[in-house]
Formats: C-alpha cells, structure tokens, sequence
C-alpha cells in the first residue's frame, strides 16, 4: 500500500462559511489524493455544506460534534456560525467554538491521525497536537497580501512595541514589504477591523503561527508571487507552502427557477461592460436604511443594475412578494 493511503488527516475549521468550504475543498484534494480525512464541525454547519462525492466517501468523513448550549443572551438559539449572528456577536461565537476543545481532544486522541490542520482561531488545538504528539498545520484561507499586511506572530500578539497602536495605524500598507502595496483597510473599515481583530483574535492567531510546522495557503505564484515571498521571509524557516486557489469543480446545472433564465436573458440584452453587479457576501447583514440608501444611490447613477441581495433579517415573514414591498 502506498503511503499516501495510509496518511490521516482532522481538519478543524473555524465556524464561518468563508473558512469551512475553503477546508472542505481542500479535504476534497486531499482524499483525491487517498488521503483519510476528518472534518470536525457542528452539525449544523456540516449539513449546510456540499455533500462528499460518493467515491470519495470511504475517505472524507464528516465528524459531528455538537455546540454546547450558552446564554442565549451572548448567542442566539441554533447559532453554529458567523452567519447566523450579528457582526457584535462574532467574539462571542469564538469563544463558545473553544468549548468543542474537549470533545476534539478525546476525538483526535482516539484517531491518532497522521496531521491536525487548523485554522486561525482553534489555538487550543495547539495544546492538543502538542499533547498528542501530531504535527500541526495552519491553512490559511486569507491571502497571502492580507498574511503580511499583519506582519509576524511577535507583532500580532504585542511582544514586540511596534504593534499596530490604533484604527489608523491599519490604513497603512505593511511596513515588511520591499515593493509598492495598495493594500490597507480604510478608514471606516479599520475601526470595525481594530474592534474586532485585537480583542483576543490576534493572540490567538499567534499561537498558531508560532507553534505550527508549516503554513499552507489557499493561492498561488502567479495570482500573488511578491507577497508569497515576502510572506515566506517573514515566516523564517517555517515552510509558507501556496496549494493553489482550490476552485469549486465545474458543473453544468440547469436553472431551478424560471426566474433565472429570465436574468440571463436580460443580461444577454446589456451593451458588453455596462451592467454593475451588486453583492456584499453572505455575511454582511444590511439594515433597512441601508437597503434603502443603497438602492437609491443605484437608481440616481441610471445604470443597469443585477443586485444579489439575500432576503434582509429585518423583513417581515412571507414570500418574495411581500419583501419587493418593504
């Protein structure tokens, strides 16, 4: 038997969309590999996600582990991941996520796999590699700009005095950089940013720089080369390894709803490079006034317009119909 067939893997991804299906792309190459993958997450953020091709079944599995139960003042009832809360209560996700540490550990402890992989905010998986002696892996499924916008470990979790002192300090490019950069928050984005990142999230994102083997990295050479290097400079001897960009496979689907064939054929009606398409992500939870302003600054600038917008939180219950009314 080959050794690549016999490798084991626990993936433990954070409890957000935007890192979970970047981890389960990645546990689809790697079972395409032969690799033997575990996917540890709540039960319901698994079944919100894509189903395991049924040839690679005997070698992905999903491992349930159930959330234990918190205030419902700190989390809403059912709450699993990012989406379900309010960006104020993303602090308070993390912190009930460090309640699957126990089950994990005896988990991992039974398995014995071959490497734990994890992401930037399960820093007491960290205590558990250790323990169990297991090679730990960070993926990353930030960019590598964004990897070194933030600099090294000893700079995120204040050891050394140069740490970022304020919202401002973040609408400047990265000081670890020998070539221009644009990349930086602006000024709206950095309070929020700031608020968010350096209350305990960054502590925790330097225990597991620090104590991992190696980095890997959803993206390439050719989509951000400069930065890679620079990325790897940054990291020392510690591997900084790009595993591509892990697209969704190509399928051909036929539209569910009439609605969409009367999208595209609307789309196909549009002069080349005049329709501006409007989407904030899955995570960004719009207020009414928002809704309101957005739409009107849309109808001021008489462009063609497609707006993917998911039905609002705020909006009253009912079909489709009496949402266009709100």
């Amino acid at each position: 038997m080959a050794k690549s067939e016999t490798v084991s893997v626990v993936m433990i991804p954070f409890s957000a969309f935007g890192h979970l299906i970047p981890f389960f792309q990645l546990s689809i190459a790697l079972a395409k590999a032969g690799v033997h993958v575990f996917f540890i997450s709540t039960p319901r953020n698994i079944q919100r996600l894509p189903q395991v091709p049924p040839k690679l079944s005997s070698l992905l599995k999903f491992v349930k582990i159930q959330l234990p139960e918190v205030d419902n003042e700190l989390l809403p009832k059912g709450a699993e991941a990012t989406v379900d809360v309010p960006v104020e209560k993303i602090l308070c996700l993390v912190n009930a996520y460090d309640l699957l540490q126990h089950p994990i550990k005896k988990f991992v402890a039974d398995q014995s796999p071959d490497y734990i992989v994890i992401d930037f905010a399960t820093d007491w998986a960290v205590d558990i590699a250790a323990e169990c002696h297991i090679p730990l892996l960070y993926f990353s499924v930030y960019s590598s700009a964004a990897c070194v916008f933030f600099g090294p470990p000893e700079y995120m979790d204040g050891q050394d005095e140069q740490m970022r002192p304020s919202p401002e300090s973040l609408t400047r490019p990265s000081q670890w950089l020998d070539f221009p950069s644009l990349v930086a928050y602006r000024e709206f984005e950095a309070i929020a940013a700031y608020n968010t990142l350096f209350c305990g999230c960054f502590s925790r994102f330097a225990k597991v720089l620090n104590a991992c083997q190696a980095v890997a990295i959803r993206s390439c050479m050719e989509f951000e080369g400069n930065f890679l290097i620079a990325q790897q400079k940054m990291m020392g001897s510690k591997p900084v390894i790009p595993i591509g960009l892990l697209p969704p496979p190509e399928e051909k689907t036929e539209p569910v709803d009439e609605s969409w064939g009367k999208i595209f054929q609307w789309l196909d009606e549009q002069k080349s490079k005049t329709v501006v398409f409007i989407c904030f992500g899955s995570e960004c939870r719009l207020t009414r006034e928002q809704v309101h302003e957005i739409a009107y600054g849309i109808e001021l600038s008489g462009l063609p317009f497609l707006w993917a917008l998911r039905k609002p939180h705020w909006a009253p219950p009912g079909d489709d119909e009496d949402v266009k009314k709100v």
